[in-house]
């Protein structure tokens, strides 16, 4: 799975862009984050907007390396149909993905959010030999993405958040303490 050990650059299409875009507008319509007290539609229709995209350079920098990549999905699911099954597969291989934007990056530091509270938890907290990879998604500047090489669960040191009220309900992996491959 770790075809590559240095981060790449990806610039996405205007094309990829709307489609993300058309579907962060109609997948809000079925989310409660209530547990999270997350009841800012604008906020969730960008956090799913932003993860969308960086699925697809994830998807695109696979591609390149001549992976058979199954995925993003972009079928609507009503709540009771949601799953937490891993954002994309790379030749059969699950993969979570996880973005931040470069705007939340400057306020909160560069990080990656799981969730972990006793009502919703990330299945992939208790896989120590899962994939993730992470994502910068640069939002002042066309969407162009940072994509990390793919790490396994148990490489990733997970902290709490900086912000109070998510202590105790997300776990957060901070760029500077990734490995160096």
């Amino acid at each position: 799975m770790r075809l590559f050990t240095t981060k790449q650059m990806v610039s996405i299409d205007a094309r990829t862009i709307q489609k993300a875009k058309d579907f962060a507008e109609n997948v809000v319509k079925t989310t409660n984050y209530g547990d999270s007290h997350q009841f800012d539609l604008n906020k969730i229709k960008d956090d799913h907007f932003i993860s969308k995209i960086g699925e697809e350079a994830v998807r695109i920098i696979f591609e390149q390396l001549n992976r058979v990549v199954k995925g993003p999905d972009y079928a609507i699911y009503q709540e009771k149909q949601k799953s937490w099954d891993e954002d994309l597969y790379i030749d059969g291989v699950p993969l979570a993905v996880k973005t931040q934007k470069t705007t939340a990056s400057a306020r909160y530091g560069l990080s990656w959010t799981f969730q972990s509270s006793s009502y919703r938890k990330d299945p992939i907290l208790t896989k120590p030999n899962a994939w993730v990879c992470f994502v910068e998604c640069n939002d002042k500047n066309n969407f162009e993405c940072t994509v990390y090489p793919p790490y396994q669960m148990k490489e990733i040191i997970l902290r709490e958040p900086k912000l109070d009220y998510l202590k105790g309900k997300k776990k957060v992996a901070y760029a500077q303490d990734l490995p160096i491959l």
